[in-house]
């Protein structure tokens, strides 16, 4: 039997992100391709392995052609935001396997643009084939499937809208020492519930931006990782789940999928929830943040309202910062935002953060973090332990 070797995220990186009018999500792609492999130092030839997904009639292969690489091991899994989490499991299997040497996950949109050029409308539809079809003649948008297992949140657990409005002030505060965040002015609660109604309860502020940007992720074998220039951040364990694709076959709308693929996350890495430094969490709505550290383990089930009421989410004086770089809510949001994740993740366990790095107790550099994407509508979930090298 061969020996499995370990993983590490060697190279991170971002694109041009926000407002972003004179590129196409082609060119996003590519800077933060280049970017991520210039982070690392390792030379492009090593790229054995590629993943995409978004973008192309052959997503990965028009990306892969656009971006010169010829790949032997792709990866085209699309579930939604979720997306990166699970090709970052898959890519450090087949890392680990011996199947790749090196494998880069690159994601590029320009869907704010798309939607200023009118080359889009600013409602997302997933179409009206197989099982949305017993849904779409409702109206049910996106946002509303979101909105209803918020509601049922609330009434089963007592829930806030205040502690929930709470999510996107701590998210802001977070992005306010961020100099890449889109939005970076601190609000308050009574802010975010006077805006302007969305789908009951999420008014505006509840609801994540929508920005131009790609981000890129280098994984690679460790024995490549004395070659590379920054510090290597290992995968230390994943898990990936699907839950359902239509709302009547979701069993409890206030549990996510991230409650199996974050259990088997952690049993993989071998920690805990509560030796986590930080958590990056995937935040269109103020509600799946809220949900998923209660399904990761952070807190009791009902218990998330009460927990992220006291600050605790804040990168200064947060006894568990989630979404250091501010979030879909606050910092960026092209999409399916899964990979921002990873890359804020690798940041801070290399002590990248600058004004936002997390600290310990003790003040030293995090050792433990948790990314954990959601797709669809809470249909899937991705979930990946890091630690530091």
């Amino acid at each position: 039997m061969v020996a499995r070797r370990k993983v590490a995220v060697v190279g991170v990186a971002l694109s041009d992100c926000g407002r972003v009018d004179d590129a196409t999500p082609y060119a996003l792609h590519a800077q933060a391709a280049r970017r991520a492999l210039a982070d690392a130092g390792l030379d492009r030839s090593l790229v054995d392995g590629f993943a995409s997904a978004g973008l192309g009639t052959l997503a990965p292969v028009e990306v892969a052609e656009y971006l010169g690489l010829r790949p032997t091991w792709v990866d085209s899994t699309s579930v939604g935001g979720s997306t990166w989490e699970v090709m970052a499991a898959h890519a450090a299997d087949a890392i680990a396997a011996g199947h790749a040497r090196a494998v880069l996950l690159v994601y590029g949109s320009t869907a704010r643009a798309d939607v200023k050029a009118r080359r889009r409308t600013g409602t997302l539809s997933f179409g009206t084939r197989g099982p949305l079809q017993f849904e779409v003649p409702y109206g049910h948008t996106l946002i509303a499937k979101y909105a209803m297992a918020a509601r049922r949140h609330m009434i089963e657990y007592g829930t806030t809208i205040e502690q929930l409005a709470e999510v996107a002030v701590q998210a802001r505060a977070n992005a306010a020492l961020n100099p890449e965040a889109m939005f970076r002015t601190p609000i308050t609660v009574d802010e975010v519930l006077a805006g302007p109604m969305i789908a009951d309860p999420f008014t505006k502020l509840h609801c994540c931006v929508r920005s131009d940007g790609g981000a890129a992720v280098l994984l690679a074998a460790e024995e490549y990782v004395p070659d590379c220039r920054t510090s290597p951040v290992w995968v230390l364990g994943t898990g990936e789940y699907v839950s359902h694709a239509a709302m009547s076959e979701w069993p409890d709308f206030t549990v996510s999928p991230a409650a199996v693929s974050g259990r088997l996350a952690f049993e993989r890495a071998g920690v805990r929830p509560s030796e986590i430094d930080f958590a990056e969490i995937y935040d269109a709505f103020t509600y799946m943040t809220l949900v998923t550290l209660e399904d990761l383990g952070f807190c009791g089930k009902g218990e998330g309202g009460a927990f992220v009421e006291k600050g605790r989410l804040r990168v200064e004086g947060g006894e568990l910062p989630v979404n250091t770089d501010g979030g879909g809510l606050s910092a960026q949001h092209p999409g399916m935002r899964g990979l921002f994740l990873l890359v804020e993740a690798v940041r801070q366990l290399r002590g990248d953060g600058g004004e936002r790095q997390v600290r310990r107790g003790d003040g030293s550099l995090p050792r433990l973090a948790v990314a954990s994407g959601t797709g669809g509508w809470f249909c899937s979930s991705g979930t990946v332990v890091l630690g530091a090298g």
